[in-house]
């Protein structure tokens, strides 16, 4: 499979988006919820077995598509294509992020915490426009590791069954990996399991971001040295690698004071620059446009290489 198939998965994300119906991720994360209500319980090997078994399937139904691909006449290059653009979220990530600032911008506040969930999980309920701003760039830079540069690396190293798996890691994580009292043990797998699938792609973003910082007016040395200051103290190991990476490009200071399913988090200070604005948000979505677009570029070339290999 060569590297050709996961420029046409990126490309295919760019200009079309996520498909409108009938999207794999989305039937995946209902099947894992029917799932869960019948396998539940607070136990981490419960949880474990629970993660660990729809991530398999998940990688084996990639594997199987490009059989089936190859069987067809297709060949295999056309199920990695498939499965990058439904495993990516790039353009929607970007639109949903634009979304909100033009409603900060308009002064409707209430549209823009209306449409604040759909990015992040914190409560929206109170939040000014500095708040909803943060928050915004904070999910652009983290899920430019989560649903652009994540699916295209491991789509490179390991075809359309790595892309699926973790795309279905990533989306485990997201419904089940939270500290929640229900979640604490259960979810702890998923969490970990997203933790470890998402540990190259988040510092090869933070790379990336601090090489594209001229592209928007940033500074690829904030970049760094937020990124070597700060990253370390957030929560999660591969978050706080984009979003410092992302201030410090940026000119930002993230992080700070949320509310999570009620419970106010003490989050760490991450840039050491002014707090984001409407056009942060639209400078932040630039420059993810832009780390994905050099990841797909490198990840063309690794998998382009890793094919010659295998020959």
């Amino acid at each position: 499979m060569s590297g050709a198939a996961l420029a046409a998965g990126y490309g295919a994300d760019i200009l079309l988006g996520d498909p409108r119906r009938g999207h794999p991720v989305a039937g995946f994360g209902r099947s894992a919820a029917a799932l869960e209500r019948r396998a539940y319980a607070p136990s981490r090997r419960r949880g474990a077995a629970y993660a660990v078994g729809l991530v398999a399937l998940a990688a084996l139904a990639g594997e199987g598509l490009a059989r089936l691909c190859a069987r067809a006449g297709l060949g295999d290059d056309a199920a990695l294509a498939v499965v990058v653009w439904a495993a990516l979220g790039g353009r929607s990530l970007g639109r949903e992020a634009e979304a909100i600032a033009a409603a900060v911008r308009r002064g409707d506040l209430d549209a823009a915490r209306g449409a604040l969930p759909a990015l992040v999980g914190r409560d929206p309920e109170g939040l000014g426009e500095t708040e909803i701003c943060r928050a915004t760039v904070e999910s652009v830079a983290e899920n430019t590791g989560d649903a652009v540069l994540g699916p295209l690396l491991w789509g490179a190293l390991a075809g359309p069954g790595g892309a699926a798996a973790y795309r279905a890691a990533n989306t485990l994580d997201a419904m089940v990996g939270n500290r929640s009292p229900r979640y604490r043990e259960f979810g702890w797998a998923a969490a970990r399991l997203d933790d470890a699938m998402s540990w190259l792609p988040a510092r090869f973003g933070a790379a990336l971001a601090a090489a594209c910082a001229p592209l928007v007016g940033g500074s690829p040395a904030g970049a760094l040295d937020a990124t070597r200051r700060d990253a370390a103290a957030h929560p999660s190991p591969n978050a706080g690698q984009l979003e410092a990476a992302f201030a410090g490009a940026l000119g930002l200071r993230l992080g700070g004071p949320l509310r999570y399913a009620g419970r106010l988090e003490s989050r760490p200070w991450l840039g050491d620059g002014r707090a984001p604005g409407t056009a942060d948000v639209v400078r932040a979505v630039r420059l993810s446009l832009a780390v994905g677009a050099a990841g797909a570029a490198v990840c063309v070339v690794l998998r382009s290489a890793r094919k010659g290999v295998w020959r």
